[in-house]
C-alpha cells in the first residue's frame, strides 16, 4: 500500500505543531509535499536561525551551493550580502536567514505557485519562533511573499508593517552583482542594509 501523498494542509498543520526552532527544521528537512523538488534536491535548506537574532534576510530559494552544503547563502550573492552586512556592522553570524521555499527548483528555475503556497507555513512558522525585530525581503519574489503583487521601486526602501512584523524590501544580492560595484541595485542594498541594522538595534 502506497503511502498517501503529502498535502499543503499536512505542511501547515506541521509547522503549526512545531513547539521550537528545531523541532521545526526537523519537521521541514522530511518534506515531500512538492514532489518534483523532493525527488531532485540534495538536501532541505531549513535555513539558519541564531538565537536571538534581531535582524533576519529573506531570499527566495536556494541555489546550486545550498542545495549541496544545506545552508542558505553560501554562493557568490552570499558572499556579498555577508561582505555588506558586515560593512553595516553585523556579521552574518549573527543574522538570520531563510527562504521563500527550502528546496532548490530544477535548473534554478522560479518556484511555482504551488510549491511557494506548500512551503509557506514553515517559514511562517519560523518567522513566529524566531520574532526579529526586522525583515530584510531581498528581491522581488521576496517582497512579493510579504507583500503581495507590486514592484521592488515602489516599495524598497523603507519598512512595512506585515502583520506586526516591519519588512525592509530592497534589490537580491544577485542583482547588486550583475549590476556591478558602481551599480545602482548595489548602492541601495548597501543602504537598506544599514537601515535594517540600525533599525534592529
Amino acid at each position: 500500500m502506497t503511502a498517501r501523498p503529502v498535502t499543503a494542509d499536512d505542511v501547515r498543520a506541521a509547522a503549526a505543531a512545531a513547539p521550537d526552532l528545531t523541532v521545526l527544521a526537523a519537521a521541514a528537512r522530511t518534506c515531500t509535499a512538492c514532489p518534483e523538488l523532493a525527488a531532485t534536491r540534495t538536501q532541505v535548506v531549513v535555513g539558519q536561525l541564531p538565537p536571538g537574532a534581531r535582524l533576519l534576510v529573506m531570499g527566495e530559494a536556494p541555489g546550486a551551493t545550498e542545495d549541496e552544503t544545506g545552508r542558505p547563502f553560501v554562493g557568490r550573492s552570499g558572499q556579498l550580502l555577508d561582505a555588506l552586512l558586515a560593512e553595516a556592522g553585523l556579521p552574518r553570524q549573527h543574522v538570520a536567514v531563510l527562504n521563500t521555499v527550502k528546496c532548490r527548483p530544477p535548473g534554478n528555475r522560479l518556484p511555482t505557485r504551488s510549491e511557494s503556497a506548500s512551503c509557506r507555513p514553515w517559514a511562517t512558522r519560523q518567522l513566529v519562533l524566531a520574532a526579529p525585530a526586522v525583515v530584510v525581503a531581498l528581491g522581488l519574489s521576496a517582497t512579493r511573499w510579504f507583500l503581495g503583487p507590486t514592484t521592488l521601486r515602489a516599495v524598497r526602501g523603507r519598512l512595512h508593517d506585515v502583520q506586526g512584523v516591519r519588512v525592509l524590501p530592497t534589490y537580491h544580492p544577485a542583482a547588486a552583482l550583475r549590476g556591478g560595484p558602481q551599480g545602482e541595485p548595489r548602492r541601495l542594498l548597501r543602504a537598506d542594509l544599514g537601515l535594517a541594522v540600525r533599525e534592529a538595534s
